[in-house]
């Protein structure tokens, strides 16, 4: 891809999120993090307090994007059919029984599956095929998805009763885990001001789907030197206990850390950062702001650090440190 197709392609995504922001008030460090993941071709999992527009973000994302939307409201009951569709026996012309397969809601450009902790294990691996083949499997019958295709999921942090915790393995297919914070006292008016009046705001499409999969590609073709990637390996290695760089706190407080998917990720996400401020290539900095998103639901405390409520983000943060002073001392 030549470099004037990727800069056409970095203004169409920064004109997208700058359409969102003029209807989404604040929150940009989220924003940015959800659009690296679509532009990685990834999944996302937001988590933060009820009302925090975690719902309103991804469905203006949608439309910013002219991308078909559905929403799944996960509770204990829903089943893997509810996600995936099913087969149903209806008559033909002729009258004659036959069996017809009903999408599911899995079917579109952006999943949006809301309190996706809510669900039994059963239910919520119904999404695994999705998210990682984008494809479902019915009675034998393998079905493409739609494309590009989003699982965002949104899960509340504090409400542990009726959930059911996601799956190591699940977890992993999520490229960023990311943190809705609460607004600020004039991002609270703002958000009033917009919303408790008759002059509701649309939002007009930017982009096109076919697009965001030239911008997919595009930060696809961003550049990783040789010692960069070098320092992304030493990221992930630094997470495991039993690594000479891991800090302390890694080795006192950590069980397992981030895998191989992991890496991939953290490559992917920092390619996306560097496309989006207009560079060719990846860059320290990238790895670094990319670290949080991509790691924080991937290094698994032990006892002690569950104990302790130390976050993994603290503990990614001494990661970092650590590496860069290692990189400094060579």
């Amino acid at each position: 891809m030549q470099e004037s197709q990727i800069q056409v392609a970095r203004e169409q995504l920064e004109a997208t999120k700058n359409t969102i922001q003029t209807f989404i008030v604040g929150q940009k460090d989220a924003l940015n993090q959800i659009l690296w993941s679509m532009a990685a071709g990834g999944h996302a999992l937001l988590e933060g307090l009820p009302g925090v527009g975690k719902t309103m973000m991804i469905r203006t994302i949608s439309e910013a994007m002219e991308l078909t939307f559905s929403r799944v409201q996960f509770t204990p009951d829903l089943m893997p059919s509810d996600i995936t569709g099913t087969m149903m026996i209806e008559p033909n012309e002729m009258g004659k029984q036959q069996f017809i397969f009903h999408k599911g809601p899995v079917f579109t450009n952006i999943v949006l599956a809301d309190e996706i902790n809510r669900a039994t294990p059963k239910t919520q691996s119904a999404l695994l095929e999705a998210m990682g083949e984008k494809t479902v499997t019915v009675f034998g019958e393998t079905k493409e998805l739609p494309a590009p295709f989003f699982v965002l999921a949104t899960q509340n942090p504090i409400d542990l009763e009726g959930t059911y915790p996601l799956p190591e393995a699940q977890m992993d297919r999520f490229i960023c885990k990311i943190n809705i914070t609460y607004p600020t006292k004039e991002e609270l008016k703002t958000i009033v001001e917009r919303t408790v009046t008759d002059n509701q705001q649309e939002i007009s499409p930017v982009i096109t789907g076919v697009e965001v999969l030239e911008i997919q590609k595009a930060a696809a073709n961003i550049l990783v030197a040789e010692d960069i990637l070098d320092i992304a390996v030493t990221f992930i290695m630094a997470t495991h206990p039993d690594h000479e760089l891991a800090p302390e706190s890694i080795k006192n407080y950590v069980r397992f850390g981030a895998g191989p998917r992991g890496l991939q990720s953290l490559v992917k996400i920092a390619k996306v950062r560097a496309f989006m401020e207009g560079r060719f290539h990846v860059s320290i900095g990238d790895l670094k702001q990319a670290a949080l998103p991509v790691l924080r639901h991937r290094i698994f405390l032990n006892f002690e650090g569950e104990a302790t409520g130390i976050t993994t983000d603290t503990l990614i943060l001494d990661v970092i440190e650590s590496v860069t002073n290692a990189i400094q001392r060579t």
